[in-house]
């Protein structure tokens, strides 16, 4: 294919296969990738499972091949491939379509299912390395005193069509799903000498008992409420302890604490727990004496709270921090082969690279040096080397293996990676306080003094983030193949550069943020391969609510995009899906003066506002209140605007069905060719 085929065509662009998953055998050999296609019908992603040695010695070759499509894999301690699918199950007396959790032999032989929960399973939790005990995560009804009466408390209110849900704490729903009836448990089931029944199990008369030709999950949180929502779980080797992160309620917010959970008796015991105080992403050490978690202190408008990692032993005592002169926060932790160090991921200037954190508390070591974001890494018990999943804004994510030196040699894939139209570089410059700042800057072929290229201004979302990995998501690999040169910056807030640099835009977001991305634009604009008459900027989330706020303070781009954007943070603070947060890291005078609908009078920039109506993190309340007031403020007489609204009724806070991805882009692209290249504005097709 030419460097840009798959980028320039949106239909080719969302066939194109995805890795998202990844799993290392216990005897170091085998890697399992979680493989993404789209559907016959263009409007789904199918996935599968890939089997790929882990020395990079033979090709990819096809594990499994559903219609329901598998996830969530993992292995068992004997080296079996554990994964969650709602394939139909033909031992069960009647397929609910929910998904259970199935095991692939490693001997050989069919997959079969494992569990046969009516509500299914949701994930692998944990699994132990010395043992086939495996740690579910199933939802079950608020009500229900066992499995058998969660399926028929199931059956009552799908016969009776009842979606109603009674609540009696907050919050009510979570990024794009309304919160219960159900209630997230954490179970245990024992794989070891799994029976394998000849013929179908005998009929019962009354109440289904639970499948008595499976072995019987344990429930280890009975009555949760949502207590069993975690921050991480790990078991020990043996299996015979469960650590999680289990969230505790107090009032608006959940916070989250170390527990200690005996599998045998389901017994808890808390070790760390602090007012205001979150412990998360447990990890247990390779012997089982040690257990590593982050500690974060909750941030409060007077700045932000640094991330901790920490080490204790496995019951709780000794805990001491280590990393303490590090100045990065970890987004993954595991224990090195010889339980001397932890390996951790982090953001950092721009990248995602590997570090090792030696729990004598000396100098963390930086393992990868190179452009990429490692995600997924997990060590090989037999050698010490690492398997992972890594990207950057030109290569997808593809999986690796890293040796001790930090080299990293790449692993075989089911189909070849799209080649990357253009090229990267970076842009930096100075802010007014003497910070530095740094964006990416991805460039169309042929750019140059001669052939200056227009520019997007790409805001992330978070606030607290990085633009440093490849996602399918929001891939400005599009508009560069349609001539854009696309701007990635970090301004204050951003991770990877330090607590000083997040504190910058601390409880001000209107300020900091915003002239970092009027200074790293005009670094450049000043390049000569970019046209500053032909500007625009867009974003997310965050990014949304940047580009509300540079759309009300500065005329010089031709265009703004808004996608589900804060608009009025009085308004958004109360709708969230997690209010409490957002009203705590900000003075009540600040989320005032940082609102950008105060500013819609001074908007004169033509704006595309999207939103989609399940993003219960950002309601579409926002985008509503929003288009109202462009409409109040801008429209004529007739009620026509330059602005326009691009609405989703069954989408989240991003565009997930590949279909409605298409007419996203297919919108905003035709949205900026008309204002920023002077082009007739074309309506896609589908929008009718």
């Amino acid at each position: 294919m030419t460097s840009d085929s798959a980028f320039a065509s949106l239909d080719d662009y969302i066939s194109l296969p995805r890795i998202d998953g990844l799993a290392l055998s216990p005897d170091g050999t085998q890697v399992i990738l979680t493989v993404a296609t789209l559907n016959r019908e263009r409007t789904a992603y199918e996935r599968a499972l890939w089997s790929v040695a882990a020395d990079g010695s033979s090709p990819a070759t096809r594990l499994t091949r559903s219609a329901k499509g598998e996830s969530g894999v993992a292995f068992t301690a004997s080296g079996d491939v554990l994964f969650v699918s709602a394939r139909p199950d033909s031992a069960a007396e009647k397929d609910t379509e929910a998904p259970q959790l199935w095991v692939l032999p490693a001997a050989g032989g069919e997959a079969r299912a494992v569990t046969r929960l009516a509500g299914g399973v949701s994930g692998v939790a944990a699994t132990a390395t010395s043992s086939d005990t495996v740690i579910l995560t199933a939802d079950l009804l608020a009500s229900s005193t066992s499995l058998e009466s969660d399926a028929t408390l199931r059956g009552k209110r799908k016969d009776k069509k009842v979606a109603a849900i009674l609540h009696d704490s907050y919050p009510v729903r979570y990024w794009d799903a309304d919160l219960g009836p159900a209630q997230p448990h954490l179970l245990a089931l024992d794989l070891a000498d799994l029976p394998e029944p000849v013929g179908v199990p005998a009929a019962s008369e009354g109440d289904q008992p639970y499948a008595i030709d499976l072995p019987r999950p344990v429930d280890l949180t009975p009555s949760p409420r949502r207590t069993a929502n975690t921050a991480g779980q790990a078991l020990t080797p043996d299996a015979s302890t469960l650590v999680a992160a289990l969230q505790i309620q107090e009032k608006r917010i959940g916070r989250y604490v170390i527990v200690s959970i005996d599998v045998a008796t389901g017994e808890h015991t808390t070790l760390f727990s602090e007012p205001n105080v979150d412990f998360e992403s447990p990890a247990v050490s390779r012997d089982g004496s040690k257990i590593a978690f982050v500690r974060s202190e909750r941030s409060t408008p007077a700045g932000p709270k640094d991330v901790e990692l920490w080490v204790a032993n496995i019951d709780g005592t000794d805990a001491r921090r280590i990393a303490t002169e590090w100045d990065r926060w970890a987004t993954s932790i595991t224990f090195e082969m010889d339980d001397s160090a932890l390996i951790v991921t982090a953001d950092d200037d721009g990248r995602g690279p590997v570090f090792r954190a030696p729990l004598d508390g000396t100098e963390v070591q930086q393992l990868t040096s190179d452009d990429f974001s490692y995600t997924n890494v997990t060590v090989d018990p037999t050698s010490g080397a690492l398997v992972a999943l890594r990207s950057s804004w030109t290569v997808a994510p593809h999986p690796v293996r890293i040796d001790f030196d930090g080299s990293t040699h790449e692993l075989p894939v089911p189909a070849p990676l799209p080649v990357a139209p253009g090229t990267i570089t970076e842009v930096e410059t100075v802010a007014a306080d003497g910070a530095r700042l740094r964006a990416w800057l991805l460039l169309p072929e042929g750019a140059s003094a001669a052939h200056k290229a227009p520019m997007l201004l790409w805001i992330h979302g978070g606030p607290l983030g990085s633009w440093n990995a490849w996602s399918w998501r929001w891939n400005p690999l599009l508009a560069v193949a349609r001539g854009y040169a696309v701007l990635l910056p970090d301004p204050a807030l951003s991770t990877g550069y330090g607590l000083d640099f997040i504190a910058r835009g601390w409880n001000s977001w209107g300020e900091k943020p915003y002239t970092d991305l009027l200074a790293i634009t005009d670094a450049a604009e000043a390049r000569s391969d970019i046209d500053k008459s032909l500007t625009a900027a867009m974003g997310g989330s965050f990014g949304g609510y940047m580009a509300n706020w540079v759309a009300g303070h500065t005329n010089r781009f031709r265009a703004i995009v808004s996608h589900a954007s804060l608009w009025a943070l009085d308004q958004f603070a109360g709708t969230t899906d997690s209010s409490d947060y957002w009203q705590s890291i900000f003075t009540p005078e600040a989320m005032a003066k940082n609102s950008p609908h105060s500013s819609v009078e001074k908007i004169e920039t033509p704006m595309l506002v999207i939103h989609g109506d399940h993003d219960y993190r950002v309601p579409i309340g926002e985008s509503l209140r929003l288009w109202s007031e462009l409409a109040e403020h801008h429209a004529s007489d007739t009620g026509e605007t330059q602005h326009r609204f691009l609405y989703f009724p069954d989408e989240n806070h991003w565009v997930i069905k590949p279909q409605h991805a298409v007419v996203w882009y297919e919108t905003v692209f035709a949205f900026l060719d008309q204002h920023v290249h002077g082009a007739d504005f074309k309506r896609p097709e589908l929008l009718g």
